[in-house]
């Protein structure tokens, strides 16, 4: 009995490997093909170009791509992928199932949100990429997006997370309070200012305090409702009634982007900027485009961290180069060279030697609340 139940066993670990191994040739197999419908194509890649490091970054993935794999990746600049996601929708509504314009999307939150609901995207994308496996889903938040699963329809590329970069001696530490902020506007009139809404990193920043005022309510993380928002918003609302006659320009007008901000901190014409990248100050100390004197700070709840991904379009003329293209964008040379602050310095999604330690993380909220603070936001003080 017992050397036919090894024998039994055996023959069942046998099958097994078997079939691991067949299933390996045939994923192996099918990425073959995917290759070769690859080579030769141009991906329309849609993504912000508001920035000369990413701009520089996917100029060099286009020349990796070529010789690598045949592959064209050409960067469609846009100031806000709400653009794409209008016109995808658009497409729908006009029965346009394929040869869209669009093969690759930079995506997160809302927009994700959006097209996940209407359906927009190419389905099982995750499991498409052989170089899935290399991400770091057991230790970072990379498979939920603005409290939403992400289900395979987009691919983790990179994590963003909102601090503060500061003048020297601004704060005397790392964590800082919305009452210190506030404090500081008092003292130095006119030296504090933050990006206008819808900005992301603007918006940000109106999340970030509505955490720290509200105590991180749990609702905060959930579908927005009237009730939650009548119960919450009010004390972002007193802080900012509070805040915006310190500010530059007593508040009057904000600074159009990030890029802005940072720059007017570098003149000294302001004291503290925002970024969303935790690697974005090294970044520009290094590039001597900020003085060394420069530190950086977060909210004491901890910092906003979330993800940003890649997707494809459902109706994509490209979808073969496309997946190729992501595949070699989560590869590690690629998350390296990203992670790099002498080129991009995000921070990778995939296990890098030497990577810096995240800050402490605070959750995003639930992508519901973007809008609401935005609309919000503009219909009290513009």
């Amino acid at each position: 009995m017992f050397r036919f139940n090894l024998r039994k066993r055996f023959n069942a670990a046998a099958i097994a490997l078997l079939a691991l191994t067949a299933g390996s040739a045939q994923a192996e197999d099918d990425w073959s093909h995917v290759l070769d419908e690859a080579r030769g194509q141009t991906v329309y890649f849609y993504a912000w170009g508001g920035s000369d490091a990413v701009n520089r970054y996917l100029r060099w993935a286009d020349g990796e791509l070529r010789s690598r794999h045949g592959v064209k990746l050409q960067h469609v600049k846009v100031s806000d992928i709400a653009e794409a996601v209008h016109r995808l929708r658009t497409d729908k509504d006009a029965g346009r199932e394929q040869g869209g314009a669009m093969d690759l999307l930079w995506i997160n939150g809302e927009n994700f949100h959006a097209l996940k609901r209407h359906q927009l995207l190419e389905p099982e994308l995750l499991s498409a990429v052989p170089n899935h496996t290399h991400l770091l889903t057991d230790k970072l938040p990379l498979l939920s997006d603005f409290g939403v699963p992400v289900d395979g329809l987009e691919v983790p590329w990179g994590m963003g997370q909102f601090n503060l970069i500061a003048r020297e001696k601004t704060f005397p530490q790392k964590e800082i309070t919305p009452q210190q902020l506030l404090q500081y506007a008092q003292d130095h009139p006119g030296r504090l200012s933050y990006p206008k809404p819808p900005d992301f990193i603007g918006t940000t920043f109106l999340k970030s305090l509505l955490q720290a005022l509200t105590d991180n309510d749990e609702r905060l993380y959930q579908p927005a409702t009237d009730k939650a928002a009548a119960d919450l918003l009010p004390e972002l609302w007193g802080y900012l009634d509070q805040l915006h006659p310190l500010l530059w320009e007593k508040g009057k007008t904000f600074p159009q982007s990030s890029a802005q901000q940072l720059q007017w901190l570098a003149d000294g014409q302001l004291h503290v900027a925002f970024s969303f990248n935790p690697q974005e100050m090294a970044a520009k100390v290094k590039a001597g485009r900020l003085p060394a004197s420069v530190t950086q700070h977060y909210f004491s709840q901890g910092a906003i961290t979330n993800s940003h991904y890649l997707a494809v379009p459902r109706n994509a003329s490209h979808k073969a180069a496309a997946k190729v293209a992501i595949n070699f964008l989560i590869s590690e040379p690629a998350q390296q060279r990203k992670a790099d602050t002498d080129h991009w310095g995000d921070p990778a999604v995939v296990e890098l030697p030497g990577e810096p330690a995240l800050l402490p993380t605070a959750p995003e909220l639930h992508a519901s609340w973007q809008g609401l603070l935005e609309d919000q936001w503009l219909a009290r003080y513009q």
